[in-house]
């Protein structure tokens, strides 16, 4: 479900000005449709993807370990077991 919260001219225009560029989806209604890497856009959907599968760890979704090195631990295990299945 692309709801399409970032199809807003106001955000459009600052991220050109600054160094981030456009890769959302937009409004299949809207009056003058922006171009947008594709190829781009595919890989951000895989990533995204990967953040919402390493949320279902619980230990990783609400931060468990103290240390940064324990958490990152955790995130690179939570990786290799997700890369793994």
């Amino acid at each position: 479900m692309d709801l399409k919260l970032f199809d807003a001219n106001w955000i459009i225009t600052e991220l050109n000005q600054g160094v981030a560029g456009i890769i959302v989806s937009q409004h299949p209604n809207r009056r003058s449709p922006l171009a947008i890497d594709l190829e781009c856009y595919k890989w951000r959907h895989l990533i995204e993807n990967f953040f919402a599968r390493l949320k279902q760890y619980r230990a990783i979704a609400t931060r468990y370990d103290k240390t940064a090195c324990n958490f990152l631990a955790a995130v690179y295990l939570a990786a290799a077991v997700d890369w793994l299945n």
